[in-house]
């Protein structure tokens, strides 16, 4: 498993990442989303249902574009 800031340094390069939210906090996965931003690197989320819509709104917000929940 990769820590939170082997993920960040990936994002940072270019890498898109499809994630289990489940395995992270809100203020993780906004970290993950913002170290991404200015590459485009897409942010994948899974099993988001334990998260309230102000986290995923702000976890979206910190990449507009270029964050995808899967809710189904």
């Amino acid at each position: 498993m990769f820590s939170v800031l082997d993920l960040r340094g990936i994002a940072a390069a270019g890498g898109s990442l499809t994630l289990n939210a489940a395995g992270f906090s809100s203020l993780d996965l906004r970290g993950l989303a913002a170290a991404g931003k200015n590459t485009g690197a897409q942010l994948v989320l899974k099993n988001v249902a334990a998260f309230s819509s102000l986290d995923l709104r702000g976890i979206a917000a910190a990449s507009p574009g270029n964050v995808h929940f899967e809710l189904a």
